[in-house]
């Protein structure tokens, strides 16, 4: 069976953290990472790993607080995988998320990521872990301060 898209690499990668400036001072300090982008409003830091992006969200924050409890054994630390992909069809995705019994969590919205802003669309795993398909950067003029 054909997909309409393929896979072109891991765009990026959110954890949640107790201590968000401590993470921070991790992923700088012992893996050479810079702050690309910081979103206070919701417990947001970008940090460029490369090609991709590593982001810390704070478990206290507005996304970060949706995966319930801190890290730990019994709470879940990953908040999505997001795999880069081309091309970004939201009609053809959703068709065929939709032959294997799955729905979006929404529509695409215009998220930040390892290339810039670009249209994201978000589904669960069977585990109701969240996947994030993200197609190519779109223009400035559409993204998110």
């Amino acid at each position: 069976m054909t997909k309409p898209f393929s896979v072109q690499r891991i765009d990026h990668i959110v954890f949640r953290v107790s201590d968000l400036s401590r993470s921070i001072d991790f992923y700088r300090t012992v893996l050479g990472c810079d702050v690309v982008r910081q979103r206070e409003h919701l417990g947001l830091v970008h940090l460029r790993a490369g090609a991709s992006m590593i982001d810390l969200v704070s478990v206290d924050g507005k996304l970060g607080s949706r995966g319930g409890a801190a890290p730990a054994i019994t709470a879940r630390n990953v908040d999505h995988l997001c795999l880069r992909i081309e091309p970004f069809n939201e009609p053809d995705l959703i068709a065929h998320l939709s032959k294997y019994g799955l729905a979006p969590l929404g529509s695409a919205e215009v998220n930040f990521g390892a290339e810039g802003d670009g249209l994201s669309l978000y589904f669960p795993d069977p585990d109701g872990n969240v996947i994030e398909l993200k197609g190519p950067s779109v223009t400035a003029a559409t993204s998110e301060p």
